[in-house]
């Protein structure tokens, strides 16, 4: 079984367009947590998951991509354990399909989004969303949104504030949040729409200048987790859905920008 699920692995890597396979390594003596995660969550989940290692003597690899193609990945049989979605419809779905155990799911987190420059750019990021039709902004990243459910959020923002037909012909698609940003550092965007978890990071946000969109300007980023339904290890998984959702796991969620949910 094993076997056939590293076969699948390569076949997923070589024919989906921009997906990322896990590594898929089995550490001698230690279980493996295969995690697949929305790219916003890079630097908060890996916080978290370095203590759920520690306390579960368990190895975590966490594949971060497009919640979208992640989805399409667990639906074509990836051995993932758990899937951390910036987007909870995708988790629904999962769940309404059979790939994900429906008792597991749960909102965890909600994102918000920023308009970002590098800290060298001469354009007044204060404006917020206005400043993307300054003309010195040649190219606006912003993430897939046919699959990322940020890139979403940035057009539904554009649309609201009447910005969507001026920037529509600036816009450059990332695969997923985090390639968003790097095309703005790298300097192959002038701007980027992205996840506020990213520009607060500490290897981040020494490199730009950003500020916050209105919550109102688009749909809650309600984001999901659920615990893949043919997973070897549920426990293991349960421990680290748990973890993000225990108090110490929120308040990580907090410092990188995360709005939690409430508790009905």
């Amino acid at each position: 079984m094993r076997t056939r699920h590293v076969l699948l692995l390569i076949a997923i890597l070589l024919f989906s367009p921009g997906a990322v396979a896990p590594a898929y390594i089995q550490a001698q003596g230690t279980p493996v947590l295969y995690v697949a995660a929305a790219s916003d969550l890079r630097f908060a989940l890996t916080e978290i998951t370095g203590t759920v290692e520690q306390t579960h003597s368990v190895r975590v690899i966490i594949t971060f991509g497009s919640s979208g193609q992640l989805a399409a990945q667990i639906e074509q049989g990836a051995p993932f354990d758990v899937f951390f979605s910036a987007n909870e419809a995708f988790v629904s779905a999962l769940a309404g399909k059979g790939y994900l155990d429906p008792t597991s799911t749960v909102v965890y987190a909600i994102g918000r989004i920023v308009v970002w420059v590098r800290r060298d750019s001469p354009v007044n990021v204060r404006t917020g969303l206005h400043a993307l039709v300054d003309p010195r902004i040649r190219f606006v990243a912003i993430a897939n949104p046919q699959h990322a459910p940020y890139g979403m959020a940035a057009v539904d923002a554009l649309r609201r504030t009447g910005l969507y037909e001026r920037v529509r012909g600036k816009l450059v698609l990332g695969e997923n949040i985090s390639q968003t940003l790097q095309f703005a550092q790298t300097g192959n965007a002038d701007a980027a729409i992205v996840a506020l978890s990213l520009a607060v990071a500490p290897p981040v946000h020494p490199t730009g200048r950003f500020i916050l969109i209105p919550a109102s300007l688009h749909d809650p980023i309600r984001q999901g987790a659920g615990i893949v339904a043919r997973t070897a290890h549920p426990q293991l998984a349960r421990a680290l859905l748990a973890a993000v959702l225990s108090d110490e796991g929120q308040n990580t969620l907090r410092r990188y920008g995360f709005a939690i949910p409430r508790v009905p």
